[in-house]
Formats: C-alpha cells, sequence, structure tokens
C-alpha cells in the first residue's frame, strides 16, 4: 500500500480542503478504513496505469449507482469534475446504466449531480460553442 501516492491523488482528485475533510471523517469513524482508502483504494487502484482518471471516475460513479452506495456516488461525482468528466458525461453515464441497473438507480445518480452541481446548462451550452 503507497500512503504518499494515495494522499497526493485524494487531494488532486478532490482538491486540498475537501480531501483534509473526508480523511479526517473517515479517520473518526474508523482509523483503519481511512490507512485502507488512502493507501490501497486512491495508492493503488487509482494509481494503476491502464485507464485515465476521467474513465476511472464514469466507470465508478456507474458502479456505484448501480449499488445503491449514494456517499461513494457523491464523493466520485464530485471527483470526477475534477477528472475532467463533464456534466453532461456524467449523466449519460446515468442515463446509460439505467436500462441494466434500473431507473430508480439512474434516477437517484441524476438527482445527486442536480443537487452536487445543478442543471449544467452553463457547461453544456459553452462546451457545444453556442
Amino acid at each position: 500500500m503507497n500512503r504518499e501516492r494515495g494522499l497526493r491523488i485524494l487531494k488532486e482528485m478532490l482538491g486540498e480542503d475537501q480531501a483534509a475533510q473526508v480523511q479526517r471523517a473517515w479517520q473518526e469513524i474508523s482509523p483503519d478504513f481511512e490507512a485502507y482508502v488512502i493507501g490501497f483504494l486512491s495508492g493503488e487502484v487509482w494509481a494503476r496505469p491502464g485507464l485515465d482518471r476521467r474513465t476511472k471516475s464514469l466507470c465508478t460513479i456507474a458502479a456505484l449507482a448501480a449499488l445503491g452506495r449514494q456517499r461513494g456516488l457523491e464523493l466520485n461525482i464530485r471527483m470526477a469534475r475534477r477528472n475532467g468528466a463533464t456534466h453532461r458525461e456524467i449523466v449519460e453515464t446515468l442515463l446509460h446504466i439505467a436500462p441494466y441497473a434500473g431507473f430508480p438507480a439512474a434516477w437517484e445518480g441524476i438527482a445527486a449531480v442536480h443537487e452536487i452541481f445543478g442543471s449544467g446548462d452553463e457547461e453544456d451550452s459553452e462546451s457545444s460553442g453556442s
């Protein structure tokens, strides 16, 4: 497990302040859990070279929405934006899973995106050149 690399990656994906806040919350509920997430999940899994972070984020969002893991979903939606995913790509990922994971799972995910970022209309018009 690589704690130093995990901390660096978490800060890159969340920003320094939010990474510290999340890390403190994990430490509060379980120092062992925090160590495992930082060292293994962040320091090993997210550090693997096979996929870029944008793609990893979209895959993670799809999996967490399908499993109904709302806390992880909301955190990963925030990380996805910093990892290069657009509002539209996140919503399209959630729309895509609807027939596979169920419309309620897609709905919960899309509602989370809306709560976190709003409608995304400004971003979509900027990215389409309108």
